[in-house]
């Protein structure tokens, strides 16, 4: 059963084609890596699914239900998280009350109601758990903006987690981490996704074959190949417009 599907997207800026005829497929329950050259259309294709671009062209479907143009808070609530390629905390707050907005996202509770937060118990208790599981309990009370940028990235990454989606977005969520960082990520992606769908762009092929169950490999806009790692490895065609570049 597909959890999201694309059918016939097609995106432009100003007349200038991004997407073409994309028809994606993701099975519920998988990890789907997408991949491709700089400027092949993968954020667009993201911005596009959860709502931040309206498709000039096609339809998006959640759990098959028709969502073109829905609102990226509409999709929120209907189970779809996203992390971006940029991190996107609200970096005067502290790590806690960062993922204590998310916490309170995730059960609706509007934000006029924040002075009231404080004797949520609930929600305080469920902030510190998702604190301990993603390792930045000791950080609990420090700005996300002097956070490491590795768990600056981790705390991101546990925002768009914390609403408890069916299917996660992630943009590039290892760019810019060093070697030991991205090892880290990787263990907290795959720890905190299970039993969820999850969706990731990312150039680095480490972590792409060691995290996907499926690769989708966008070049100019198009959807050159789809498959298992293994098969995607060996497709000469994915070799030529990409893979053979990260190997030379």
């Amino acid at each position: 059963m597909n959890i999201l599907e694309t059918k016939g997207l097609f995106h432009d800026f100003k007349g200038l084609e991004v997407l073409f005829d994309v028809n994606l497929q993701v099975k519920k329950g998988e990890r789907h890596a997408v991949i491709g050259p700089n400027g092949a259309g993968k954020t667009t294709l993201f911005n596009v699914i959860t709502g931040t671009y309206r498709p000039s062209r096609g339809q998006v479907f959640f759990k098959g239900k028709d969502i073109t143009g829905a609102r990226p808070h509409e999709l929120n609530r209907i189970g779809m998280g996203r992390s971006f390629q940029i991190t996107s905390t609200f970096n005067r707050l502290t790590a806690f009350q960062n993922i204590r907005l998310a916490v309170l996202s995730k059960r609706g509770i509007r934000f006029q109601m924040l002075r009231k937060v404080d004797g949520m118990g609930d929600i305080t208790r469920e902030a510190d758990e998702i604190l301990k599981r993603i390792n930045l309990d000791r950080e609990r009370n420090m700005p996300a903006g002097v956070l490491s940028y590795g768990k600056h990235r981790s705390l991101e990454i546990s925002m768009a987690l914390a609403t408890d989606p069916e299917l996660v977005m992630l943009d590039e969520p290892t760019a810019g981490m060093s070697r030991d960082e991205t090892h880290h990520a990787v263990e907290l992606i795959r720890r905190l996704t299970e039993g969820k769908t999850l969706v990731i762009i990312e150039h680095d092929m480490d972590v792409v074959f060691s995290l996907a169950d499926r690769i989708t490999v966008l070049h100019y806009g198009q959807i050159l190949a789809t498959g298992p790692p293994a098969e995607i490895r060996q497709n000469q065609a994915v070799k030529d417009a990409y893979l053979g570049e990260l190997e030379a």
